[in-house]
């Protein structure tokens, strides 16, 4: 039988274990892998082995619909808008139907069509530095990383530069309703989610009927030039343009401050790097790896099976741990030291999922992070920590990770 003890430590959504979750994740790596939380009602898988196995395993679905569905029974007017738009976006479906849509919009991610689309990050990030450079100091979360990705998915999708700022407005309180923080009111996040989701959708829609006329070598037009080959409907166009637009900024943007901070936090790791740039790659790797944005993604049960000896019924949620996978010692040597020179091809991060949805986005997020690490490291080369502020942490939500605040100077 469980200890209250035992179940007050084992509380991921405890303010001390959304502050610092590593313990957490250590203790049921070793403990129990597969562990069912009564507080968000949920199994939690933390190994590697198991993380990656079941990113495969096609009794896990990736349709989270059917979980608000069932959260907002009786009052399924106050998320129509969202899970319209939801249930038909490819991180939303399985099997053949995920693959049409995936494979209608691959080819605006391959690596060719992203490396044409370097300049144009580089561009960005520089227009940023110089804006700060004088100053001396910045807050990098809300001065650079904050900006940096949405205005690169702006771009790259052609969309109007002057309407970014909505974009982020809209995209998060979507990110709230997936991921709420502890002791929010709920309805009125789902409100919020659901009026964000229509006027994302009903603003895309009419970019997408412009677009039509004028097309370009964007993202957009790629989709639409799909669509119109009668393999996507129009709202599965939109739904995923949305997608594609929200997901393409957030948890980059995340991804950004965490490797800052982790690499002027380690000191001898940013020098290893300057006095040899050829690691920005395997550096990349090392700060997905050590502090991901997004620590959880989620399943759904398709069919009950057994998992080290507990039973998985169908309908249960399941949080599968892409940052405790990141730290499992039987998957990565000494996993709890940030280390630029580490082996990434061999020793595999989960933090852009496995299988079938490993994220579409990797490509454009690894370059994003590269181009900004290389701008910021040249333009700015006495950058570092400003020890007379302290950093802020964005740690209210199982998902997401990363700083309302990174005080840096140079």
């Amino acid at each position: 039988m469980t200890s209250a003890a035992e179940s007050l430590h084992r509380n991921p959504v405890s303010p001390e274990n959304l502050l610092n979750p590593l313990p957490f994740y250590a203790d049921l790596r070793e403990n129990d892998p597969v562990h069912w939380s009564d507080v968000i009602q949920s199994w939690i898988i933390t190994r590697h082995v198991d993380v990656a196995n079941y990113f495969r395993d096609s009794r896990l679905s990736a349709d989270r619909t059917h979980a608000f569905e069932r959260q907002f029974q009786g009052r399924m007017d106050v998320i129509q808008d969202f899970l319209r738009a939801a249930r038909m976006q490819m991180m939303n479906k399985d099997g053949a139907e995920h693959l049409r849509l995936r494979r209608l919009v691959n080819p605006a991610f391959s690596p060719q069509s992203l490396d044409a689309w370097r300049p144009a990050i580089q561009r960005t990030a520089e227009h940023l530095v110089e804006q700060v450079q004088a100053q001396g100091r910045m807050d990098l979360a809300k001065e650079f990383s904050y900006q940096f990705p949405v205005r690169v998915i702006a771009e790259l999708m052609a969309v109007p530069s002057e309407d970014r700022r909505r974009f982020q407005e809209w995209a998060e309180p979507v990110a709230d309703f997936v991921s709420p923080s502890p002791g929010a009111d709920i309805m009125e996040v789902a409100r919020r989610a659901n009026d964000a989701m229509r006027d994302i959708c009903n603003y895309l829609a009419e970019i997408v009927e412009h677009r039509r006329h004028s097309p370009g070598n964007d993202i957009l037009s790629q989709m639409i030039h799909a669509q119109e080959g009668g393999r996507m409907s129009v709202d599965e166009l939109v739904s995923n343009a949305m997608l594609v637009l929200s997901a393409g900024h957030l948890t980059t943007s995340d991804q950004l401050s965490n490797g800052v901070y982790e690499l002027l936090s380690h000191p001898e790791q940013l020098q290893m790097l300057r006095e040899n740039p050829g690691l920005m790659k395997s550096a990349v790797e090392e700060m997905l790896r050590f502090s991901p944005p997004l620590l959880f993604t989620q399943r759904v049960v398709a069919e009950t099976f057994v998992l080290h000896g507990r039973t998985l019924r169908k309908g249960d949620m399941v949080f599968l741990g892409l940052a405790s996978a990141n730290r499992d010692p039987q998957a990565f040597s000494d996993p709890d030291r940030f280390d630029i020179t580490r082996d990434s091809v061999r020793q595999k991060h989960m933090s852009f999922a496995f299988g079938p949805h490993h994220c579409l986005g990797a490509g454009l997020a690894r370059r994003e992070v590269e181009v900004a690490l290389e701008v910021l490291l040249e333009r700015l080369p006495g950058l570092r920590l400003d020890e007379a502020q302290t950093p802020r942490p964005k740690c209210e939500s199982l998902l997401f990770r990363g700083f309302h605040s990174l005080p840096v100077k140079w």
